[in-house]
């Protein structure tokens, strides 16, 4: 069977560049992106392959090229494997090297589906062609869409798969199409990315950045105050009714009570961030929901004091599905307009 074009199946895509490579940040505006930022946007983070099979389709090979390290780097355990999801259950995993072009064969377990294929993220693969072996493969159906914005822990670090982080967890549950903007050691409120997330179509947004502002490029709470404001407001100017959740920073156990170069300490900033908010909600903006970090999780769930591990990631995500399903009908009209 003839290879087919990955474009129908691909979800998760934000953006893609001249090359046809999926990017998570506007190619055309990437000069007014923080460098640290438009560098992660490269990467296929929440990228995947969602599809359904014939009767008596035994595998579905996916033809992909990634970036070959050379001697110097060392790949993580695990870090080029892809993973094969029915639903709510990882169901196979296939481990490939990068390879300037390879293909993987992943087993299917003879039923029609949908499936999910989590790529791998490092070396930034990229998607040729899929065909299925012994029948047919079709695109899984359109879901809604929902734009998630964050720093590395939206990213997924120290999620031991990309399918464990926490937005591709709620997104599961939730029925929606993750689409993963998330960017480490970044997302600071760049008011860039801001319009970049109001040009995209989206049922639900959701923010999830602060914890950089401690450190990475320090605030002080009035600054992220406005800082948060300004955010939503030119997010609002392309998504003036679509509903938004702003997750305030998670527990950080070093920066809590901790003042940083200018005085202010975590605690400072997310309460700014969550007054930002609450104003924000008191001014109008009845799409505006707000769900407060610190308390979701305790320093057990951080592998090293700052990133969830797979429990918290899934902590966080049943925080965010509630927090949704509370304030808008993950089915009704609000969310699947996108």
């Amino acid at each position: 069977m003839t290879w087919q074009d990955p474009a129908p199946f691909l979800r998760g895509t934000a953006w893609l560049d001249e090359h046809g490579r999926a990017v998570r940040a506007d190619p055309a505006d990437l000069a007014r992106l923080p460098r640290d930022t438009a560098e992660r946007a490269a990467l296929p983070i929440g990228v995947r392959l969602e599809f359904t099979a014939s009767p008596g389709t035994r595998a579905v090979e996916i033809r992909y090229r990634a970036a070959v390290p050379d001697g110097s780097q060392v790949l993580r355990e695990l870090a080029h494997c892809f993973a094969l999801w029915e639903g709510d259950a990882c169901v196979h995993e296939a481990f490939a090297r990068p390879a300037e072009e390879a293909t993987v064969t992943i087993p299917l377990p003879g039923r029609a589906g949908p499936f999910t294929v989590h790529p791998p993220e490092s070396q930034a693969p990229v998607v040729l062609g899929l065909r299925g072996a012994g029948g047919t493969l079709a695109p899984a159906p359109p879901r809604p869409r929902w734009l998630v914005h964050g720093d590395s822990i939206t990213e997924g670090w120290w999620s031991t798969r990309p399918a464990h982080a926490w937005p591709a967890v709620a997104g599961r549950a939730l029925g929606l199409d993750t689409v993963n903007l998330g960017y480490a050691g970044s997302a600071r409120g760049d008011l860039p990315t801001a319009e970049h997330l109001a040009a995209l179509p989206a049922g639900l947004l959701t923010l999830a950045f602060g914890t950089n502002c401690w450190a990475g490029v320090p605030h002080t709470a009035p600054l992220l105050y406005e800082t948060t404001r300004a955010f939503v407001a030119l997010v609002r100017r392309g998504h003036p009714d679509t509903p938004l959740l702003l997750l305030s920073p998670l527990l950080r156990p070093e920066a809590e009570s901790t003042a940083n170069a200018l005085g202010a300490t975590l605690a400072e900033l997310r309460a700014a961030m969550e007054e930002a908010v609450r104003d924000l909600v008191a001014a109008g903006d009845e799409r505006l929901a707000l769900l407060p970090g610190r308390d979701l999780l305790g320093p057990g769930h951080l592998a090293d004091g700052l990133h969830p591990d797979d429990a918290g990631h899934a902590r966080v995500a049943a925080a965010v599905v509630a927090a949704v399903r509370g304030a808008w009908s993950p089915t009704g009209t609000a969310l699947s307009r996108a």
